[in-house]
């Protein structure tokens, strides 16, 4: 089965934003919260709720608003790397600021999600909706996971 790309780097912007295939089958799936990378941040930053607000940079956003408009980004869908939201200063930081913005930087630009863990995690979200918020339950996820296989994962 494929993969999916999750980011786009747009170079000029030095920063990123979600693929379109990405942000369709997050919907589709569920995955969404205020948009569609917050549990992989989660996952990204020692799987907590920190991880969530890895890319709330509303400030660097402002700064490249000029330009991402003029390159046809809607700056609020950048997703900027902060080096210094990755530090842990429970047993660190090992690593200055530069070297942590590159490595990011190159795990987003290379980051493919696999649709078997994307279908798993609809999967057990959705059961954890349907118990929180059973107005949000998706009643024919198993459906649109036939569709995406078909359509996209093959």
């Amino acid at each position: 089965m494929k993969d999916i790309q999750v980011f786009r780097f747009i170079e000029e912007l030095d920063a990123f934003i979600v693929t379109e295939e990405f942000k369709y089958v997050s919907k589709q799936l569920g995955l969404e919260e205020w948009n569609p990378v917050v549990w992989i941040g989660r996952l990204l930053i020692m799987d907590n709720d920190f991880g969530e607000h890895l890319f709330d940079n509303w400030e660097e956003r402002e700064e490249k608003e000029v330009l991402a408009q003029k390159l046809g980004v809607d700056s609020s869908d950048l997703m900027i790397i902060v080096a210094d939201k990755f530090i842990n200063e429970q047993d660190g930081p090992c690593n200055i600021p530069e070297i942590r913005k590159a490595f990011w930087t190159d795990v987003l630009k290379s980051l493919r999600l696999s649709f078997d863990l994307l279908f798993q995690k609809a999967r057990l979200m959705n059961e954890r909706t349907k118990e929180l918020f059973p107005e949000d339950y998706i009643s024919d996820l198993e459906q649109r996971i036939t569709r995406i296989k078909n359509e996209l994962a093959n």
